[in-house]
Parts: structure tokens; sequence; C-alpha cells
């Protein structure tokens, strides 16, 4: 032990010569080292697979002024062996003790060691000094322990020397391989990338100590991967090692790794790692068509529009670096080429009509790009193909042609039926003799105005026009082969009624003049204007005037020369409002040849007028006299029909009975009514649920005569007694029955809205009224009708 220090002559015990002890001991058994940093190792050691109870032995004797012992030393036997001696210089294990110059060998002293791992990790015989391991020491799990020793009396535990400290380093070896802790690994590097480009960095960790030794020291190498890569040895950077990766021979790469310590060396751990190299796509491949020539063919009757074909150039990259534009190299032409949205395919159209008569046959020269090229792989160039294509035009029946796309034809209005307005032709493009048939479509023509010839296509008017009512006529012509009617052809024809001046002026719409009462003669009235329905072009402006002839007029009309004319008040007196109206006759001429003339007549009323001119009314004023709308003749009417009403009703009270007189009962029954009520209407003789007929079949009273009793005396009997009472009410006896019978040839049996007036014969015997009045007449001893 270096750290050892000679305790000065007579003192006692071990704590005063010696300090800090620092061995050095090897992570694992058997290993024990001095200060300085040597270590030893003790034959046949194995690692990790030693014993672990092992023992240390500090051989020092306090007594002298150097300490005995200089080396500390393992042994992996597990047994305590005495101090060994060793040769300056040489690596022989030596067996260490601690030791006090108190301890006679008498027992009496006991070795006490206390601090990191005593107890668990290092213990010591307290007879020998001599310290144990009691299991594997792991450097990376701690590196160091400080311990303390003290010799004290056995029997009283009284310390015989103060303690000392003990720091124990464990030294590093080689026992962890490296770990690569963010694998494996994945990378994207452009194909076709220059030699020595960066693709990644891969890192591997060591947990062993990097200041001793090389257990730490790691060195990267590849194992798969090349010739296209390399690493860096010390960094971990991986390169390209070659020019010619292609993505299109081989879009991903594995590259293995490995990491291994004591520099690479023999012996040393090792681990590896994988790289995924993803080649990324750049525009290095021009495109190319599949074949030099395409054949096509295409009806003569497919309109401007339609597909012909698909082309596709092939180009092996992938993305914007694949997108191809097509374009025609021949100039125009009935064809057109387009680019599909995805730009892999060109789409071949008809841009114009085609006509087999005129070319059966088409050849075309396409062109293919792409649409992004990389400046550094021009090289590669260039990025474009061309390819042929014929086209065939195939023959097809066709419908008849016509000369003109469209026709617009122009007729006056009103000219007669049968005025011809042009002509209409077609051909059969296939067969130019054959016979073509003309018609109009009904529903483009639905006044049936015109005409055409079946034969020669001649349009005619079949009604006369009026421009007025319908300028245009959007007509559909239609024409037929006469040999195949399915092939037929409409063409739009346009027809213009041609104005004529066949419209008189008047006067416009709305006008409603007036005139305000106290208007002062020269004083403007008011404005008119003409109407002419005819274009303007034909009957130019209307001209208004006063009809020559007739005289001064109390209202003047003066033309402003632009279809208008202005009413001026002549006369300073005018009717009273509500009075006659001023007539003022008008005459309005055109402008065209012949010019036609309107004659109308203008009436304006007197109106009173508010003081800004607006009107108030045209009604005449209240008058202050008499109440209005009672004149002399109608209260002299009114009087005469109060005295005829006087004279009719003295006339009635003079006929009138005295009231004294008792009348017959045939004349009571003709004076007032008797009332007879029913509520509701039977079911006729089968009905006996509607009324009680125990109140019928009661014997007649026994003031009716004798003899079988009709139903009119009866009543006028009963109406008797209850006039005769003086109990009864002095009105019209109510007689309530609860039901009517109805449907015979009686009718109803109520007096109500009747004129009997009392006589025996009326409403005849009951017997003749019918089967269902046969317990009626049975009652009243009538004979009974047919059953």
């Amino acid at each position: 032990m270096g750290g050892g220090r000679a305790r000065t002559p007579g003192s006692r015990g071990w704590g005063q010569g010696l300090d800090t002890w620092v061995p050095w001991v090897g992570e694992g058994p058997g290993h024990l080292g001095p200060m300085g940093g040597g270590r030893a190792r003790t034959p046949g050691y194995s690692g990790r697979d030693a014993a672990r109870d092992l023992v240390i032995r500090a051989g020092v004797e306090l007594g002298a002024r150097t300490p005995r012992v200089s080396a500390w030393i393992w042994e992996g036997s597990g047994s305590c062996r005495g101090p060994q001696a060793r040769t300056p210089g040489s690596h022989a294990p030596l067996s260490p003790q601690l030791h006090s110059d108190v301890d006679r060998g008498e027992g009496r002293v006991r070795y006490v060691l206390t601090g990191e791992g005593a107890g668990t990790v290092f213990v010591i015989d307290e007879r020998t000094g001599n310290v144990h391991v009691t299991k594997t020491l792991d450097r990376e799990e701690k590196a160091q322990y400080t311990l303390l020793a003290q010799a004290v009396d056995r029997a009283s535990n009284r310390p015989l020397e103060p303690p000392s400290e003990f720091i124990i380093k464990v030294q590093d070896i080689n026992d962890n391989p490296p770990v690569f802790p963010h694998g494996p690994y994945h990378a994207t590097v452009p194909e076709m990338s220059d030699v020595g480009t960066s693709v990644i960095q891969v890192t591997a960790q060591d947990a062993d100590d990097p200041s001793y030794g090389t257990s730490a020291r790691l060195v990267y190498v590849v194992l798969e991967g090349l010739p296209f890569f390399s690493v860096d040895p010390q960094s971990g950077v991986v390169r390209t090692a070659t020019p010619n990766l292609d993505r299109e021979a081989q879009a991903e790469l594995l590259v293995v790794i490995q990491a291994k310590d004591m520099g690479g060396h023999a012996g040393g751990l090792s681990a590896s790692v994988t790289v995924t190299v993803t080649l990324s796509d750049v525009n290095d491949n021009p495109p190319k068509f599949p074949q030099s020539s395409y054949q096509f063919s295409v009806l003569e009757t497919q309109p401007p529009g339609s597909p012909v074909g698909r082309l596709r150039a092939h180009d092996p990259d992938e993305g914007a670096n694949a997108r191809l534009s097509y374009r025609l190299l021949d100039g125009d032409g009935p064809f057109a080429i387009s680019t599909d949205p995805l730009g892999r395919d060109g789409i071949l159209t008809i841009s114009q009509p085609l006509d087999f008569e005129r070319c059966q046959a088409y050849a075309l020269r396409v062109e293919a790009a792409n649409t992004q090229v990389d400046p550094l792989y021009i090289r590669q160039g260039p990025f474009k193909d061309v390819a042929t294509v014929h086209v065939a035009v195939e023959d097809a029946a066709e419908p008849p042609a016509f000369a003109r796309p469209s026709y617009q034809l122009g007729v006056p209005e009103n000219s007669p039926p049968g005025t011809v307005l042009g002509k209409i032709t077609a051909s059969d493009l296939d067969t130019p003799s054959s016979a073509i048939r003309y018609s109009i479509l009904p529903h483009s023509d639905p006044g049936r105005y015109f005409s055409i010839s079946p034969q020669d296509g001649t349009l005619r008017t079949a009604l006369p026009l009026d421009r007025e009512t319908l300028a245009w006529h959007n007509l559909t012509v239609v024409a037929t082969e006469l040999d195949s009617p399915a092939q037929a052809a409409p063409v739009p024809v346009v027809v213009h009624a041609l104005d004529v001046n066949d419209n008189v002026p008047t006067l416009a719409p709305g006008t409603e003049p007036f005139v305000c009462h106290g208007t002062r003669p020269g004083q403007l009235i008011q404005t008119i204007w003409a109407l002419d329905r005819d274009e303007e072009a034909t009957g130019s402006r209307v001209t208004i005037r006063s009809p020559p002839g007739l005289g001064p007029s109390d209202i003047a009309v003066q033309d402003n020369e632009d279809g208008s004319a202005a009413l001026l008040l002549r006369t300073p007196r005018l009717p009273p409002p509500g009075g006659p109206p001023l007539l003022v006759p008008l005459e309005l001429v055109d402008g065209g040849r012949p010019p036609l003339t309107g004659t109308p007549t203008l009436t304006l009323s007197v109106c009173q007028c508010r003081p800004d001119g607006a009107l108030r009314s045209c009604q005449p004023p209240p008058a202050t006299g008499a109440p209005p709308g009672l004149s002399t003749a109608a209260l002299l009417a009114i009087l005469g029909c109060g005295a005829s009403l006087l004279a009719l009703a003295g006339l009635l009270a003079r006929g009138r009975p005295k009231g004294g007189a008792r009348m017959a009962p045939a004349e009571q029954d003709e004076v007032r009514e008797n009332i007879i009520s029913y509520d509701d209407e039977g079911g006729g003789e089968a009905d006996t649920q509607a009324f009680d007929m125990a109140a019928l079949q009661r014997p007649p009273p026994p003031a009716l005569p004798p003899g079988p009793p009709h139903l009119a005396a009866c009543l006028a009997a009963r109406l008797g007694r209850a006039d005769a009472d003086p109990r009864a009410p002095p009105y019209d006896s109510l007689q309530v029955y609860g039901y009517e019978g109805g449907g015979t040839p009686c009718g109803s049996l109520s007096p109500l809205g009747s004129s009997w007036g009392g006589s025996e014969g009326e409403g005849g015997d009951p017997g003749e009224w019918g089967p269902l009045f046969h317990t009626l007449a049975e009652l009243y001893g009538g004979q009974a009708g047919p059953a």
C-alpha cells in the first residue's frame, strides 16, 4: 500500500500510523491492484464465472515506520491464505492483511468495518482483519466504495485506535458490449448521387469506462451493403460508395453496420444495426413510346370533340418527374391532342367535322415530352419522344346536308297567303342524286303561318302575318331522304315579318286630361301624346292637330313635333266644376306612305284643383238651399202616396164587424188561426213508438153528435168548447201532437199554412186516405180502406 504511513515511536494503536488507503479492486472476482494503478490477474481467471467469496488482506503492521505490505491482491479460491512475499517489479499476487500492533495475538482485539457496502458487499474477519467480498462487483453500477476500519477491545468494546478510511475503487474490465439505442435506422438519398454523399450517421454506446483502457473505444465497419455504401470507422457516418445507384433498378437497399469495442481488436465485444436506405427519384429517364406507330379509325359522323384514341409514352420515373405533355407536330388539321389530368396519356380527339368523301386517311406525328427537366441530368436526354399516328376515316350513312347552316328570311306583313319567302335546299352527300323531302316541324309553327314544298323546299306564307302581333317566327325545316327515312337533318329558319304602315295612330293610353276651374286664357292645360304601333322608320313621327274647317275652339292644340301636343285654353269662361265637359276634336297623322290619320275626340273635365295644380275633385260643389235629392215633383209624389194609404185604411176599418156580434164557428175559423203544432214526424201506421196510441183511443166526449165523426168536425168541436170556456186564455188554442205522419195522399195534418174554412166536406173520409190511415179510420168509426 503506497498510501500507508508509519506511526511515531511509542504510539499506541494503528490509527495514528495509517491515514487513508486507496486500493484498486478489479470488477469481478480475483482482482486486487496497488494504489499505483497496476493490476494482477490470477491464473485461470474467467471474468464473471469466478467465485464470489473473495478475500482482501492488508498486511499492515503499524509498529514499524513503513508498512510491511505494499500491494493488494484478489484470491479467487475463496480461502484465506497467508501473506505472500513479492519481489519488487514482479506481478506475483500477494495477500495483504489489516493488522494493528496493539494486537498481540491474545484475542483481545476485534476488527470492525463500516461504511458503503460494509456487511453486504465487504465483510471483515473480527480476529484476523481479513476483508472478504461477498458478491461480484460491477463498475457500471458503482465505481468506488468508502469504508472505515477500526480496532476495538473485544471485552469492553472500547476503541483501541481511531478509525481509518479506505476508498476502494472498482477497476473496469470489458464486460459490456456496444449498443445502438436508436436503431434500426431508415434513410433516404437521391438516386445517382455522387460518391461520398452522406446518407445517415449511426451511433453506438458502450457502458464501459472510456477513461481506462480500450474497453469503450468503438470502431464501425460495414458488414452488408458493399460496394454501394461505406461507413466512417470513428464517426459512424454512412456514405454512398458508388455513383450508379439507380432507383429504377432497385428502390431500396439494406446496409448492416457493426460497432466493435477495444478498438476493433480481437477479443472485443460487438453489436450490429440495420440501415434501410430508400433511393428517391430524380428525372434521369426520358419518356419513350413503346411502339413507333399507332393505328386508329373513326366514323365520319362523329362530332367534334369525340375521342379517337389514347397514346401513352413510358417514363420509369415517378411523380412530377414522370408527368408528360403531348402535342401534334403536323400543324393544323381535323384532330387535336390533349394530356389527361394525371399527365400520363395523350388523348386524340376530333377538332373539325370529318368527311369521308373528301379525305379518307390522316398521318399525324405526336411528341411526348417531360414537363420538368433536371439540368443535372440533361446529359441523359433528350427528354422527349415522337411516334406516328395513322387515322382512317370510315364512311357512314349521313343525313342530308343543307346548303347553309341556318336561314333568315323576311316578308312584309299582311302579305297574301302563298307569298314566297325563299328556298331551302339540301343534298345527300353519299348519293347526290337521291331525292329529298322537306317538311316543317309542327311545334316550330303552332299558328300554321307557313308551308313548304316537299319536293323543292320553297317556303311560302299560309296566313297573313301581323308584325305587331308576332314579329319573328322561328321555324325548323327537316330534310329527309326518300330512300332512307331514318336519315333526316334539321335546319333553323328565322322569318322576320317586315313592317308596313297599317296602324292608325291613337292617343297614348292613360290620357285623362282635365282643366282646372279658374285657368286663364293662354295657359297650358296638359300635354298629350300619340301612339303609333308601326315601326318608327315606317311611320316616322305623328303630328297632332285640330281638324281643319271646324272653326275656332275653346281649346287650342299646339303640336310639339315630337309625337306630343300642348293643350292651351282660349276661352275666359269655363263651365262650373261637375258641369258639361269640353270636347276637343283631334287629328293624328303619321308619316307613312300613304299616311294614316286618326280622329279621336278628347274629353276635358272641368275640375277643382289645389293651388299647386293637382286635381282635387271633378264633382259639383254642394248646394246651400233645400236638401239635395228632393225636388218639388218628388215631394208631391210622396204626399200623394200618403193620402192613398190613409184612404185605404179608412175603407178597411169601415168594413170590420162589430165587436159584440157573435160569429159562427166557420166564420170564427176564418178570422183567427188555430195552431196545431207537431214537433216530429212519425213513420205512418206502422210507427207505434212515435206517439202514445192510448191517447188516440180514448172515447169521444159526450157532447159530440152520434154517427161516424170526421176529423174536421172533431177539431171544430174542440175549438168551440175552448172558445166557450171562460177559464181558457184569450188566445188561439194550441194542441200538441208528438209526431206527424207523412207520405199520404192527403198531405200534412197540420193546419199551418192551410186555407181550411171549416167546411165539413174538406179533408174527406179518413177511410179514403189509404192503407197508412187504416187504424185512424177504425178509431173514428169510418169505413176502413182497402188493406
